[in-house]
């Protein structure tokens, strides 16, 4: 477990160093099309990239929680579940995260923060009214236990880095059609080749990345939340009654899938396919939930 939390913290770093350098150096790519030196070109890429870590280290828990439409509550707006999470976080020795709600029908929750210091944790209006306490209890356990193995951290950053590549392929694109001359030569070729590259693969990009820290945290988190509650059978029966639900998110968002509990978009989307599980955010429900009935066994 500790092993996979210092893993977590490394992510993070590496993440924000890749797409760091991407910025810098895309900016060499476009100080050179509009002529610029090369040291006033990396100058403005590393101010670019600072500013643009900064916020995704600090601000992009605050993002997710906007797109996904969670408005925070107080402990008297719904006792029950504040103290269903209370008493999961004294017995697991963490602090208390901020409790949001969302209003959606869709049963759903997520997690989010940098750190379990600055945690909060989603719940749908959908899943407070399907599930029970017992099967609410694993639900919240598996997000806790996404905070105390940092998988938020990394989670929560990726909703932020992925569009970067996307913003960047679309300004080579409208740097270059933009200057409306020939100037550049080929180095303006290139870029505006690169650019349409860059424009084409970063949706597979982002979903690649998505992937990469995603599927495998969820059954670490079925598995740490199931020990925390010390049933099992209360996490498998809430994802069993979350996929038989199978209703979209109405703010289902691709940026943010990757939080979320079950597919935003809805179980329909989780074809059993190969090539479609190759894609998914994440793994397949039916295994997750024979994963946690094995482990009642």
């Amino acid at each position: 477990m500790y092993s996979d939390i210092t893993r977590n913290k490394r992510r993070t770093w590496v993440l924000i160093v890749i797409m760091s350098i991407v910025v810098v150096g895309l900016s060499w790519f476009i100080g050179m099309l509009y002529g610029l030196d090369i040291e006033s070109s990396i100058i403005l890429g590393t101010i670019i990239a600072t500013i643009y870590s900064l916020v995704s280290y600090y601000a992009s828990s605050s993002i997710a929680l906007s797109v996904s439409g969670a408005k925070p509550i107080v402990k008297s707006q719904a006792p029950d579940l504040y103290n269903v999470v209370e008493n999961l976080c004294i017995a697991n020795g963490q602090k208390t995260p901020a409790i949001y709600i969302i209003d959606d029908k869709s049963p759903n929750a997520f997690a989010t923060g940098r750190d379990p210091e600055h945690a909060s944790i989603a719940f749908t209006t959908g899943i407070l009214a399907l599930l029970t306490r017992e099967e609410l209890e694993g639900v919240a356990a598996h997000e806790l236990s996404h905070v105390k193995n940092y998988d938020i951290r990394v989670m929560t950053i990726v909703v932020v880095l992925v569009g970067l590549i996307s913003l960047v392929a679309d300004l080579l694109i409208h740097v270059r059609i933009g200057r409306g001359d020939n100037k550049g030569g080929n180095i303006g070729i290139i870029l505006l080749i690169v650019g349409i590259v860059l424009a084409i693969l970063s949706p597979l990009f982002a979903q690649l990345i998505q992937l990469a820290i995603s599927r495998s945290r969820e059954y670490l988190a079925d598995a740490s939340g199931a020990l925390l509650t010390r049933y099992p059978e209360g996490l498998a029966s809430a994802l069993a009654k979350i996929e038989a639900h199978g209703v979209p998110m109405q703010n289902a968002n691709h940026a943010t899938a990757h939080l979320f509990l079950s597919n935003p978009f809805g179980a329909k989307k989780e074809s059993r396919s190969w090539f479609a599980n190759l894609f998914s955010t994440h793994p397949p429900m039916d295994e997750r939930i024979a994963r946690l009935r094995n482990m009642g066994r």
